[in-house]
């Protein structure tokens, strides 16, 4: 079966791949080939008679240019074909070379590693074997007994300081009596104790003033550990400093500050500010200086200012320094010296998206001003336009545009919640914003429809904690005029495509209002980017309609319609639909990089009051580079839905439109590793997924086999898997996709399972599929890029 499978695999396209394998296999393997005669590659290194919970932390001790490459040797193998075909050094890692020193000092480095986790007798030897130039390194461990804290003791001179490190230290210590001795356990506790002093004022106050003595003479295993925290020399205590005034600098420009200056004279609340570029205003820079007048030191603080300064994004430079004034001994001046950025600029960009059937571009040009109102303020203009054709139907591809698009969009970004009454600055977890937003959107398909759109909105975004987002848009305003174009006079077929798609049509085809409001709670998003062990939540709701509904009972018109009653505002009906949307995340941290990824997103909209039907641009869709990836987004579900329902005629038509739904669920599965620490400056990572998911109907009129049912649940359900690759440049990340289908629900029975389709008889069953669904054609292997992680 294998033999065969391979027989069908074989193609122009797969033979490089499978070439390239067979290249890098081969030169890992021979990696002896590309060194010296007196040379031996390191192909084992063993740590033995270690306690098991120390193996993987030991083996890290084990000096780099000496350990062992993995069994792939992927890393080997890509360093050594592009050395020998384009002398670069930029791919891969080179085979590790034995090094009697480097194995010298790796046996130390354990040996040490050991004491410092209790094992105080510890002994390490090291051997080395060497055949046929490849090299075994074996480093034998003689751990002797464990030792344990018998005895804690303290020795703090400062009575304040002490009082405030005992009533502190249940929440953060790991020294207790009877634990097994622990060098790290010791430092956390010496990092720990610097913090919280510096937190209480202390602003002299060092490390090195934090001191342990251990006495481990005892042999039973048992060791007694002093802290001691020592005062400045010649002093009974240490000091406390407060807050003074406080000087708030802006150079003049980006260059940077002149050899003088001079300081604005007037001083309030504590903080001169002096603006010597003459574009900021006081309050919105002030708002987010933590670091006030009467206040003790505390370095929390200062960060706090420092992250909230930065995330202003006006200024490209912060620096705080402290004075101390010869008139006050416990008092400190802060001087926050700002470099403004480059206030404006325009960017320029274009994209060019392509899927399977389908080509286009887009131009886009957005103005940028940083500090809008001299307050911080970011304004955004941006013009848009793209084209969208079809390939392989026989005409170029400028005489087949199928779809344009048109859009202006402005918007203001305010740094602080601007609401009718007093709410306290709320920049210690993360910087608010209020959002003003406008835009105008035109589109317009071939001979389908055009859609006129008109949207404006206010946004509220806080922070409750570092991970607890928040973000309410009270205000969102659409004014939509679309137009159907399809000659359903002249046309027959279109008179029929009418009939049979009026819901998706009508959709497309409306004049209405949408009056709403949105709320999203987003936990632990920050920790998106750090390969850990957490969980991701984000639910959203949005709601439209309730406001007008109420104004309509009591100054609007009920408009009379074969479709049912409806009310009017402005002489236009309005959409009352609800739409909550959850996506919940479990990452697992598997070491390194290493990360597991279970995701389940799932949403509903229901239309309702004065809505017979969800407004188009609010349904779901599935597929596409972060949803179910062996298939092209659009091009899934709903339910069971198969477009050989549909004429070519209309399959060219509704192409994009038919494959929506008022429902859709969706979980992936994704493992995360890395390929190559090096890679043309970056790291090369790769994944393997496995994603499953539909989307259904839910409103009225559509055809059977697209509502959700959960007893016929699984055989709704669309399943992929695939591979991925992840080039990443610590900024961003580039990510290339292949899915593979696996069980397709457009067919039924035994016939959703494709993939044995694609193991035995791909190419009728393509071709079968191809006569009866034209223009459509069938792809087992859906190729997608993507800028960022899927999810």
């Amino acid at each position: 079966m294998i033999l065969k499978a391979y027989s069908i695999y074989k193609t122009k396209i797969q033979f490089p791949a499978i070439l390239l394998f067979i290249i890098l296999f081969v030169t890992a393997c021979s990696s002896t080939k590309y060194i010296q005669d007196y040379q031996s590659v390191v192909k084992e290194v063993h740590i033995d008679s270690l306690p098991p919970k120390l193996q993987e932390e030991a083996f890290s001790y084990v000096q780099k240019d000496i350990r062992p490459a993995p069994k792939l040797g992927i890393n080997v193998g890509l360093y050594n074909l592009f050395y020998t075909l384009f002398k670069t050094k930029s791919v891969g890692n080179p085979a590790p070379l034995l090094d009697s020193t480097l194995v010298e000092i790796s046996r130390n480095q354990i040996e040490k590693f050991l004491n410092s986790k209790g094992y105080f007798n510890a002994k390490v030897s090291s051997d080395i074997t060497v055949k046929r130039q490849r090299a075994k390194v074996y480093f034998k461990a003689n751990p002797g007994p464990a030792f344990f804290v018998k005895k804690l003791s303290y020795d703090i001179e400062d009575a304040k300081m002490k009082d405030i490190y005992f009533n502190s230290k249940q929440k953060f210590t790991h020294l207790r009596e009877g634990m097994q001795y622990d060098d790290d356990s010791l430092a956390y506790e010496r990092d720990q104790i610097y913090e919280l002093m510096k937190h209480h004022g202390y602003f002299d106050f060092a490390r090195p003033y934090i001191k342990f003595t251990v006495d481990s003479n005892s042999n039973n295993g048992q060791t007694k550990v002093m802290l001691i925290v020592d005062n400045p020399e010649g002093k009974t205590e240490h000091a406390q400093f407060k807050i003074g005034e406080t000087n708030v600098i802006v150079a003049p420009s980006t260059e940077g500050f002149p050899d003088s200056i001079r300081f604005n004279p007037k001083i309030i609340r504590g903080t001169r500010f002096t603006d010597l570029s003459g574009h900021f205003r006081r309050n919105p820079i002030l708002r987010y200086n933590f670091i006030r007048q009467g206040e003790l030191y505390d370095n929390k603080n200062e960060t706090l200012t420092y992250d909230r300064l930065y995330e202003l994004n006006v200024f490209k430079n912060v620096k705080i320094d402290y004075i101390k004034p010869a008139d006050s001994v416990n008092t400190v001046n802060p001087v926050i010296r700002l470099i403004p950025q480059k206030r404006m600029s325009n960017r320029v960009e274009g994209e060019l998206p392509f899927n399977a059937g389908t080509v286009g571009f887009t131009l886009s040009n957005t103005y940028i001003n940083n500090n809008m109102f001299r307050g911080a303020e970011r304004f955004e203009f941006q013009i848009k336009g793209g084209l969208q054709s079809r390939l392989g139907q026989g005409k170029s591809v400028f005489n087949d545009v199928y779809q344009r698009d048109f859009s202006l969009s402005t918007s203001l970004a305010i740094p602080r919640l601007m609401v009718p009454f007093h709410v306290p600055v709320m920049g210690k977890n993360g910087m608010p914003f209020t959002s003003f937003g406008i835009s105008y959107v035109y589109g317009l398909q071939k001979d389908v429809f055009s859609r006129k759109v008109f949207q404006t909105s206010i946004t509220y975004d806080w922070y409750e904690t570092k991970f607890k987002v928040h973000s309410f848009t009270p205000l969102n305003f659409e004014y939509r005029l679309g137009s159907l174009l399809l000659d359903t006079v002249n046309n027959p077929d279109n008179a029929a495509l009418v009939k049979d798609n009026a819901y998706n049509l009508m959709l497309l085809n409306r004049k209405d209002i949408t009056l709403g409001m949105k709320y999203s709670y987003t936990l632990n998003q920050a920790k998106l980017l750090i390969p850990g062990t957490f969980v991701y939540f984000r639910g959203s709701m949005d709601i439209a309609g309730n406001m007008l509904q109420g104004i309509t009972r009591l100054f609007g018109s009920v408009h009379h319609a074969s479709e049912g009653d409806y009310s009017e505002i402005l002489g236009l009906p309005y959409n009352q639909y609800v739409r909550p949307e959850i996506d919940l995340r479990w990452y697992k941290n598997l070491g390194g990089v290493r990360q597991f990824v279970a995701r389940i997103n799932a949403g509903i909209a229901v239309a309702y009051g004065n809505s017979i039907a969800i407004p188009f641009e609010k349904k779901f869709f599935a597929g596409g580079s972060s949803g179910v990836r062996a298939w092209q987004a659009r091009t899934l579900g709903p339910g069971n839905y198969n477009r050989d329902v549909l004429t070519q005629d209309q399959r060219t038509i509704l192409y994009g439109l038919d494959q929506l739904g008022d429902m859709h669920i969706e979980t992936n599965l994704e493992y995360r590793y890395k390929m190559l620490n090096k890679f043309f400056g970056a790291q090369l990572k790769g994944a393997v997924f496995l994603d499953a998911g539909n989307v259904w109907n839910v409103s009225s009129g559509q055809p059977a086999e697209t509502y959700f049912k959960f007893q016929k649940l699984f055989d709704q359900i669309a399943i992929g898997t695939g591979v991925g690759l992840r080039y990443d440049v610590d900024y961003f990340v580039f990510r290339f996709d292949i899915g593979l289908k696996l069980k397709d629900p457009q067919f039924s029975g035994s016939d959703q399972w494709v993939i044995a389709k694609y193991l035995s008889g791909a190419k009728d069953f393509k071709n079968e599929y191809n006569t009866t669904h034209a223009p459509d054609t069938y792809r087992f292997v859906q190729y997608n890029f993507g800028i960022g992680m899927p999810f």
